[in-house]
């Protein structure tokens, strides 16, 4: 912009240079000096010819500070020979070209400000049946048997990507659906065969010729029918949750559950002289008695079973919040697998089928509560987060 500017100056200066050079010519003398603001005339007498050359440069006239342009330019007059200087401030320039940078930037700015606002308003109109999609499957709960419904839009890209979500929900459904069955059913089938073994090791035991001579097997089976039974229970529970047959709308005294529980296992507590530490608040929840039960029973029992000699077991419970903390020999327990089913850790010693947190983290999902593991200073800690 300042090239062009002052190009244009320049051009200027030229056409007053042909127009006094015409002049002379004309009338063999030098016409009348008019200075004005913008221009400014002056001649001079020289010795000799000043060589037709033009010299453009920033100059300070007179006593004042602006920046000039200016010509100098030789003419012969009567035989007498003049320079001729020709300059024009460069003040109205400078402002002129600081108007432009101003206005222009301020027109880029608007220009980019309003295409950043139709860009926005284009986008999210364009990609809000994306964002509706990732958000429905982010909220998708397979136990809840909700078939995910995505509707069409205008755009083929999206359309490709609901119907495969939709077909491959409808997938998964259909395998979930059929596993649950086949736990459901594989749960109930256990119960005869379990009470038919139960009855006729009841009659061996009642023998007592083969009770003297056997007595390490059949309290093997006996044992081995015990932990069957229990994992018949703990399956049979998990697939009442998943079904949702349980309604949670009893009032449930939580503070009264844990120290019943504590009452009931306080047997195996001094066993191992394990110290219980308690901080119950009264805490009153719409929730189902029997899976409060369940709740504190499993986790009570795993801070018991897992616990070291003459260790501790700290439960803190808060009006939002009921944490269990216990000592123990293993350590810190796999984050992404402690909540699935069957998991043990490898150093576990103690008989378990792996279903207890499971079955604590199944009805935590039910009632809406988090379900919270971390290992700190050789403690684990369980927390289960009342969310309101």
């Amino acid at each position: 912009m300042r090239y062009i500017l002052i190009s244009q100056v320049d051009e200027t200066l030229e056409n007053v240079q042909d127009e006094i050079s015409t002049y002379v010519k004309k009338y063999d003398k030098l016409p009348e000096i008019i200075s004005t603001k913008d221009q400014h005339t002056a001649y001079e007498r020289a010795t000799a010819f000043y060589p037709i050359k033009h010299k453009y440069d920033y100059a300070h006239f007179d006593e004042s500070d602006d920046l000039f342009r200016e010509i100098k330019f030789g003419l012969k007059v009567h035989d007498n020979f003049y320079l001729v200087t020709v300059s024009k401030p460069l003040e109205e320039t400078e402002e002129l070209l600081q108007i432009i940078i101003i206005v222009t930037i301020a027109m880029i700015a608007l220009i980019l400000f309003t295409t950043y606002i139709i860009n926005r308003n284009v986008l999210n109109r364009i990609w809000k049946p994306f964002y509706s999609t990732v958000e429905k499957v982010r909220k998708y709960d397979l136990s809840r048997q909700e078939n995910m419904t995505l509707e069409k839009t205008g755009i083929d890209e999206f359309n490709i990507l609901n119907e495969s979500i939709n077909s491959m929900t409808e997938r998964v459904q259909k395998d979930y659906l059929s596993l649950k069955q086949f736990t459901g059913h594989a749960a109930h089938e256990m119960q005869t065969p379990l009470a038919i073994i139960r009855t006729k090791l009841e009659m061996l035991m009642q023998n007592e010729i083969l009770l003297k001579h056997d007595t390490v097997q059949i309290t093997d089976i006996e044992k081995a029918v015990h932990k069957l039974s229990r994992l018949y229970q703990s399956l049979l529970l998990l697939t009442k949750v998943e079904n949702r047959q349980f309604v949670l709308n009893e009032e449930v005294h939580l503070d009264k559950i844990i120290k019943d529980k504590c009452a009931e296992f306080w047997e195996m507590i001094e066993a191992k002289g394990i110290k219980m530490k308690l901080f119950l608040e009264p805490v009153l929840l719409s929730f189902h008695q029997h899976l409060a039960e369940i709740i504190i029973g499993n986790l009570l029992n795993n801070a018991i079973r897992y616990n070291t000699q003459k260790g501790t077991i700290e439960i803190i419970l808060q009006p939002d919040y009921l944490s269990i903390a216990n000592t123990s020999t293993l350590a810190e327990l796999d984050k992404e697998k402690v909540f699935q089913r069957f998991y043990r850790h490898q150093g576990a010693q103690e008989e378990g089928n792996g279903l207890g947190l499971s079955i604590v983290r199944q009805i935590c999902d039910l009632a809406g509560y988090t379900l919270v593991y971390k290992h700190v200073s050789g403690e684990h800690v369980f927390k289960i987060i009342f969310n309101k």
